[in-house]
């Protein structure tokens, strides 16, 4: 089963959340759909590795999750990405950078100490110094529904070469994630669907058996065994 260690927001306009767990034995795990890149540090068997996930657009089993691992993320805000790789092909995938040592890893020509949960923001700041991690200010604008300058198919074109994923997958995926952090909680099934935003509860039935691969009762009632990729309290976007 995987532990949640910690976790907490940053003060980098560049990180969503920061996050760290770990493993003992092993337990079915389910890989929920997430709206953006995230960097994930994974120590496995005594091997480090970095993961640059790309966004997740639909639930996906893992089988069970590994035993005696441990693991550090790095979510981004929506709009962050490395500018050396190719966001589209990273949608529904993932990319392991080259390990240049046990300690460090290849990035942008240099190596890299891998980052803990302690000096994420340091690493984060230098990526970003360097060049290696950017930010697009129309997307997190777009879905806040601050920008009005710019036409439909320019803001869908920012989303595709920032984030892989359109404009409107990205608030389906958040109204999904906000809703399954409600039910978890407890809240009603009708709550459920008045707070997230949701028409009726064929509608939430539908988003989430997509997105989060369980029925809003199985959550409610925690009755499936698997256990759900990192989650954490957020509001849909407007």
């Amino acid at each position: 089963m995987i532990f949640f260690d910690a976790q907490r927001p940053s003060d980098s306009p560049f990180v969503e959340r920061i996050w760290c767990t770990h493993s003992e034995g092993s337990h079915p795990f389910l890989s929920i759909a997430v709206s953006r890149l995230e960097l994930v540090v994974s120590k496995l068997q005594g091997k480090i590795t970095l993961t640059v996930r790309g966004p997740e657009t639909k639930a996906t089993p893992v089988g069970d999750c590994p035993a005696e691992g441990e693991w550090v993320g790095i979510l981004l805000k929506p709009g962050v990405f490395l500018p050396h790789l190719p966001v589209r092909s990273l949608v529904d995938d993932s990319v392991n950078l080259e390990a240049s040592s046990n300690t460090t890893f290849w990035l942008g020509g240099s190596a890299w100490q891998f980052p803990t949960y302690e000096n994420a923001d340091t690493f984060v700041d230098r990526l970003v110094h360097e060049g290696l991690l950017v930010h697009d200010p129309i997307i997190e604008a777009a879905l806040q529904g601050h920008l009005n300058d710019l036409t439909v198919r320019s803001v869908q074109y920012r989303f595709l070469q920032s984030i892989g994923i359109t404009q409107s997958a990205v608030r389906q995926i958040e109204r999904a994630r906000s809703a399954t952090f409600l039910l978890l909680q407890g809240v009603s099934i009708l709550d459920t669907i008045v707070q997230a935003g949701y028409y009726d509860q064929p509608h939430l039935t539908r988003s989430l058996g997509h997105f989060i691969g369980q029925t809003p009762a199985q959550l409610l009632h925690h009755s499936r065994p698997e256990q759900l990729s990192f989650l954490y309290k957020t509001t849909p976007f407007p």
